[in-house]
């Protein structure tokens, strides 16, 4: 396998890498800000209806299946990898 595939082939599992890790990241901060937002009174009077907070709740829906996904693209993008490279080791 040639250099430039090689690190390309790594710059890819390293950008699903990060784009997975800062999701679960996210959602993960989002459920603790709701948390943190129901114990200081924001679900009193509708609040959660408002501001940015109909997009923090929905955060984790979303979130976390698409770094469900990216994590499975992430397994297949290695895989793939491991296959040529030893492949090409081998030929």
């Amino acid at each position: 396998m040639s250099e430039t595939q090689q690190s390309g082939s790594q710059r890819v599992e390293r950008v699903l890498a990060f784009m997975f890790a800062g999701l679960v990241l996210l959602s993960i901060a989002a459920f603790i800000a709701v948390i943190f937002a129901t114990v200081a009174g924001v679900a009193e009077n509708d609040g959660f209806s408002q501001g940015v907070w109909p997009v923090v709740i929905m955060l984790p829906w979303f979130g976390l299946p698409i770094a469900f996904l990216l994590l499975i693209a992430l397994f297949i993008v290695h895989a793939v990898n491991r296959s040529r490279t030893t492949r090409a080791q081998t030929n």
